[in-house]
């Protein structure tokens, strides 16, 4: 059997070890999403305001900072219930108004089909981190 004192003999540090690799692979996910849209405020605006979003001068920043900060709570695991739920508002809210692929014809149509279905996938993870969040909430 394993040493008592050997932190990897804890079968809770090994359920840790893959949560924090899969935090991390959908952190920097989700960083790269959000830095990139701080990046490309403009043309998000332009993108929001076209498809008849409310004040997205407004909107897309402030969805921007709350993707980028949930994103941190999932990442460091602090208020994951907040920061899990706060990536389902986002997902459920920005991917049918903005991807709207069905609306679309040729190459808009394929791209914006691709990052629907990518959005989707990552909302997918969110509810398994709110699941999981719920679940340490329990014990």
């Amino acid at each position: 059997m394993g040493d008592e004192s050997d932190p990897a003999a804890d079968p809770a540090e090994r359920r840790d070890l893959p949560s924090l690799l899969g935090r991390s692979l959908y952190g920097g996910v989700l960083a790269y999403m959000a830095v990139d849209g701080f990046r490309n405020n403009d043309k998000r605006v332009a993108i929001a305001e076209e498809k008849g979003v409310p004040v997205p001068d407004l909107l897309v920043p402030f969805v921007t900072g709350m993707l980028f900060v949930a994103n941190l709570g999932i990442l460091l695991w602090r208020l994951p219930r907040a920061a899990a739920g706060a990536l389902v508002v986002f997902f459920l809210g920005t991917t049918p108004a903005i991807h709207d692929f069905w609306n679309m014809e040729g190459k808009e149509r394929q791209g914006n089909k691709i990052n629907f279905l990518k959005n989707l996938a990552l909302l997918g993870a969110a509810f398994v981190f709110l699941d999981a969040a719920s679940d340490r909430d329990e014990e």
